[in-house]
């Protein structure tokens, strides 16, 4: 029987893939089953509220396993996005606009690029994703403020699902 400490680092990385979505599927899930119970809006309402604490959680977590110090500005902001759980899982740039200005970009998300495969309209996520990236990044450094630059229900080009403007103040 194979235990965690004997996978090998491609293990691993596949290990830490599969946990990914593991938890997207039972966030899915979860969200599913509100909106089954009550609606749309009380289940966007729900995801809203769970999302302003866990960004939180998940910010200071990735802050504490890769020693970034609070106030580190846009620097430690880009590095932590790349250790949150879905960038293993979705595709996502981050574009330095200067000194105190970035734009992140998700260009490929796993739950948007299934509902298009299913024929589903876009998920209008952008109520939780700005909880979401403003809580993350005031997490990691409270002189950030968070702009969405375009989220479903938002039009948006082909290219991202949805983007969001960095500004160091």
């Amino acid at each position: 029987m194979k235990e965690l400490q004997d996978l090998s680092r491609e293990e691993l990385i596949e290990l830490l893939e599969d946990a990914a979505k593991n938890w997207l599927a039972h966030d899915g899930l979860w969200f599913q089953a509100a909106e089954k119970k009550f609606n749309m809006k009380t289940a966007i309402e729900l995801d809203r509220d769970a999302w302003e604490k866990f960004t939180v959680v998940e910010a200071k977590r990735i802050m504490k396993r890769l020693d970034i110090k609070p106030g580190g500005g846009l620097e430690a902001l880009e590095q932590a996005l790349k250790f949150r759980l879905y960038a293993r899982i979705n595709k996502q740039e981050f574009i330095r606009k200067g000194p105190n200005k970035a734009v992140f970009r998700m260009n490929k998300c796993r739950v948007q690029d299934a509902r298009k495969r299913k024929g589903l309209d876009d998920f209008p996520c952008k109520s939780v994703g700005i909880v979401e990236y403003s809580g993350f990044a005031s997490t990691i450094d409270p002189r950030i403020k968070t702009h969405c630059i375009a989220c479903p229900p938002d039009p948006h080009p082909e290219s991202y699902w949805c983007a969001w403007e960095f500004t160091l103040s």
